[in-house]
This record gives structure tokens, C-alpha cells and sequence, in this order.
């Protein structure tokens, strides 16, 4: 089981460290091309998202890796299912039900991780 959660992990922290930097860098109206959903937030709070999602891709992996207080890996897992759950509201409240299905999955591979690790 100890190996299937390090490739959640992984997998989990390499969509979200590029997700998050994608936002957390890039302007708005680049972004907004791209994500039509950054149309119904502040350029800061898209930020805002981006640099969460890095912090919580970080958080899932070295924390367990380094030994040093490894509670912040389900920890950063629990983050990202309650950012999923928020995304997949925003998405549907655009009727964006492919983006839905996308966040379902994360956020139940992220789950899977906070019980693992917890």
C-alpha cells in the first residue's frame, strides 16, 4: 500500500505543483483563455488558488519524504479535496460538467492519500 500512496503522491503533486504555477504566474486575461473560470474571480484570488495548489503539491511529498512532521502530508491532502470540492461546484455553477468529472477524480485520489497517510 506504501507504494501506491508514493505514486498518488507523485502523481498528484506533479499535477498540482503545474496547475499552481500556471496560476500563480501567469496574468489573468492570459489565463482566462484557457480557464473560463478565472473570468468569476479576482486576479488575486486566481493567484491565491495557484499558490495553494504549489504549497499543497510541496506538501504532499516532502514532508512524508523528510520525516519532518509527515501529519502535513494528509494534511495537504485533506487541502486538496476540500479545493476540489470547491472547484466542482464552481464548475457546475458554469455548467462545466467535464471539469467535474476531472475534479471528482482528483479530489478522490487526494482522499485516498488522507486516509492513507492519516
Amino acid at each position: 500500500m506504501n507504494v501506491v500512496l508514493w505514486i498518488l503522491q507523485i502523481v498528484l503533486a506533479v499535477a498540482f505543483l503545474a496547475a499552481g504555477a500556471m496560476k500563480a504566474t501567469k496574468p489573468k486575461a492570459e489565463l482566462s483563455g484557457q480557464m473560463g473560470w478565472v473570468d468569476d474571480f479576482s486576479a488575486g484570488g486566481v493567484k491565491a488558488i495557484g499558490v495553494l495548489e504549489v504549497l499543497a503539491a510541496i506538501g504532499l511529498v516532502l514532508p512524508w519524504a523528510l520525516d519532518v512532521a509527515p501529519v502535513l502530508t494528509p494534511l495537504a491532502a485533506l487541502g486538496l479535496v476540500l479545493m476540489m470540492v470547491g472547484a466542482a461546484v464552481v464548475h457546475a455553477r458554469r455548467s462545466e460538467t467535464q471539469m467535474i468529472v476531472v475534479n471528482v477524480v482528483l479530489g478522490v485520489l487526494a482522499a485516498v492519500v488522507a486516509v492513507g497517510r492519516f
